[in-house]
């Protein structure tokens, strides 16, 4: 346990043998709250900034969850089980049934809560003003047969996520804002290739611990999860363990990807605001399930974001607020293409968002947009009126081509956009954004923390203090 946290927990059990709050005292002989049991313990904030704990046990029954001293104990939402072998995205010879021995257990908490625990398990709380944030996207080590692309996953400098949750958790972040693809372990390591010797694969628990909580541990620990959904958790990939564990709406077995039935509901949601202190909101949007290709009105597709697109429209025109819309794929980045120049924004959501809204992509009050997917990190400011762009995708899997530098004069990411500035860089890192008076300021680190560029935001606007590509 590390210094910081001893307070707190010694402040919790003074609260008990105080006589106050007895409720809180008769956790320590429960067998299911017990460490031994209780195998990993997080926070995710869901619509409104409702924070919701979480807990994976391998106990039949839940544990108790005590707040200031009250204890209750956490509900079932998903069972331990393994689902029947489901279609994926891969052929069938190369999937599995996703096994998950251990049993999810939520307890959503109250605002304004002092100390909470599971057991010895301290559990990060939600702060009503957070000043640091800390932001990543695509952190899993990728196994995918289709592209024979099979990453060192036992080589912590071919993928990095270890030394960047533990580099990233010592900046003792008040939030993290994770931008999807957390799963990239999908088919087996092939026996001759040593670096990813052993490893897990498939859509089940063991990789969702190999992938992310084992390596993000420190950061899990560090403060709340802001989770948002990237097209490796869509349904016919790592749907169902998105489900069971970083979800914030309720479990059922239509919002599963158990079964493919239902998919067409599972791969969406309705986009949701996190407050991020009084002037600021995440504004999260689930794209995972978007194509590369332009849709055409009629396609079901369509009208679902189109309906997404609207809701967003909704929660961004909260008065005096600064909105961040935040997804994994990008509207108005960049893709790099090795030998040409590089492809715009997601050729899908600008199908959508050009007839939403046809100017701006974007709805009215959208300040910045945040992204993943791209595996690099960008920092585009538009001489056009439109959001500035980040994008964040350089947090452990396999990293892209660079982009041109110089950058090609004239090309935008999107009809009627112009790029009046880019910085960028195709090294493994991470982004915080941290409160500067009634704005905010986003600084790019590497792996290590090395601090590579600087970017102040005036409005929808952002000025980095280097442009052009940035050497790790």
């Amino acid at each position: 346990m590390t210094r910081s946290k001893r307070p707190r927990l010694l402040a919790a059990r003074l609260l008990c043998l105080s006589g106050a709050l007895l409720a809180g005292c008769s956790t320590t002989n429960d067998e299911a709250s017990r460490d031994q049991h209780v195998k990993y313990a997080w926070v995710v904030l869901g619509d409104g900034g409702k924070p919701i704990a979480r807990v994976a046990t391998d106990y039949p029954s839940c544990p108790y969850v005590t707040v200031d001293g009250n204890s209750t104990r956490m509900t079932v939402r998903a069972a331990a089980g393994t689902a029947a072998l489901r279609t994926t995205a891969s052929s069938p010879a190369d999937s599995k049934p996703s096994a998950f021995p251990l049993t999810t257990c939520e307890a959503a908490l109250p605002s304004g809560a002092k100390v909470a625990q599971v057991g010895d398990k301290l559990l990060p709380l939600p702060k009503a003003d957070p000043q640091r944030i800390l932001i990543l996207a695509d952190t899993g080590c990728r196994l995918k047969k289709a592209d024979n692309a099979f990453q060192s996953c036992n080589d912590a400098e071919a993928w990095p996520l270890a030394q960047i949750a533990a580099t990233a958790a010592a900046m003792k972040p008040d939030l993290v804002l994770h931008i999807g693809d957390y799963h990239y372990r999908e088919n087996a390591c092939p026996s001759d290739i040593g670096g990813c010797k052993d490893s897990p694969w498939g859509y089940g628990w063991d990789t969702w611990e190999a992938d992310l909580f084992k390596p993000a541990a420190p950061l899990l620990a560090a403060a709340p999860w802001v989770v948002v959904r990237g097209n490796h958790e869509e349904c016919a990939r790592a749907g169902q363990g998105w489900f069971r564990l970083l979800d914030t709406q309720a479990y059922s077995a239509a919002r599963s990807c158990d079964d493919p039935a239902n998919d067409a509901g599972a791969n969406y949601t309705t986009p949701y605001a996190v407050p991020v202190g009084g002037d600021t909101q995440f504004i999260v949007f689930d794209s995972a399930r978007t194509g590369k290709a332009a849709l055409s009105a009629t396609d079901p597709q369509f009208i679902a974001y189109q309906k997404d697109f609207g809701t967003a429209a909704k929660l961004a025109a909260k008065a005096k607020t600064t909105s961040l819309f935040v997804n994994h794929h990008p509207i108005l980045g960049f893709a790099p293409i090795a030998g040409g120049p590089p492809a715009g924004g997601n050729a899908a959501l600008l199908s959508v968002a050009a007839q939403v809204n046809p100017a701006a992509y974007y709805p009215p009050g959208v300040s910045l947009a945040l992204h993943g997917h791209v595996h690099d990190f960008q920092a585009i400011n538009f001489s056009s009126n439109h959001p500035a762009t980040f994008v964040s995708g350089n947090g452990g899997d396999n990293l892209d081509v660079a982009l041109p530098d110089p950058f090609p004069a004239n090309l935008g990411p999107a009809p009627g956009v112009s790029v009046e500035r880019i910085t960028h860089s195709v090294t493994f890192g991470f982004m915080t954004m941290e409160r500067s008076g009634t704005s905010w300021t986003f600084k790019a680190y590497t792996k290590a923390g090395k601090l590579m560029a600087t970017c102040a935001q005036s409005l929808n606007k952002i000025r980095c203090d280097k442009a052009g590509f940035l050497a790790g």
